[in-house]
C-alpha cells in the first residue's frame, strides 16, 4: 500500500483474472480514482464500476480510450477536492 488515493490504470492487454486481486486491493486502500487508458479502457473502467457497486463501495472512474497516457495523466493531476493529490501509475 503506497498511499496515493488515485490510479491510472495503464492497460497493455486488456482484460486479466488479475485485475480484481487489483480492484479489491485499491478498494481496501481507500483509492477513490481510477482513470484507465490503453487496451480496452472502455471495458475496464465498466468492469472496476461493477465491482465497486457489488461492494457497495464509490470509486469515481475515468477510461480514456483513444486517448494517450499523457492524457489520463493530465486528468487524474487536475482533480481537486476530495480526489486532489498524487496518483499511482499502474501499467497491467
Amino acid at each position: 500500500m503506497s498511499g496515493e488515493k488515485k490510479i491510472v490504470l495503464h492497460s497493455l492487454s486488456g482484460y486479466r483474472p488479475e485485475l480484481n486481486v487489483m480492484v479489491q486491493e485499491w478498494i481496501d486502500e481507500g483509492v477513490v480514482y481510477v482513470g484507465v487508458v490503453g487496451v480496452s479502457a472502455a471495458h475496464l473502467e465498466d468492469w472496476i464500476d461493477e465491482c465497486c457497486v457489488e461492494r457497495e463501495y464509490f470509486m469515481l472512474t475515468a477510461s480514456h480510450e483513444g486517448e494517450t497516457l499523457d492524457d489520463a495523466i493530465s486528468l487524474a493531476s487536475m482533480l481537486t477536492g476530495e480526489y486532489a493529490g498524487p496518483f499511482r501509475l499502474v501499467e497491467f
